[in-house]
């Protein structure tokens, strides 16, 4: 519980940046970390500790680039089919 209750703040941080980057809901900024998590094999804590790092300029790491710019694809083309109905 104590660990859960220490991530919260990273990942609702890394919601925003994706929330603001890329003009999405919370919901689907949720969706987005949640698919490169999964795609990637890596914790949603970690990824959303790469996200919120790479605005203070760390660099994220490649492979996470990948599946994010996947994710965000993926989002965008079900974004544009919603919109266009």
């Amino acid at each position: 519980m104590q660990h859960a209750m220490e991530s919260r703040p990273v990942i609702d941080m890394a919601r925003g940046v994706l929330d603001g980057g890329f003009a999405c809901r919370p919901q689907e900024a949720w969706e987005i970390l949640v698919a490169v998590s999964q795609n990637a094999n890596v914790k949603l804590r970690d990824v959303a500790k790469a996200i919120t790092e790479a605005t203070d300029g760390q660099p994220m790491p490649a492979e996470l680039q990948e599946h994010l710019a996947a994710a965000v694809q993926t989002w965008r083309a079900r974004h544009e089919r919603g919109s266009s109905g």
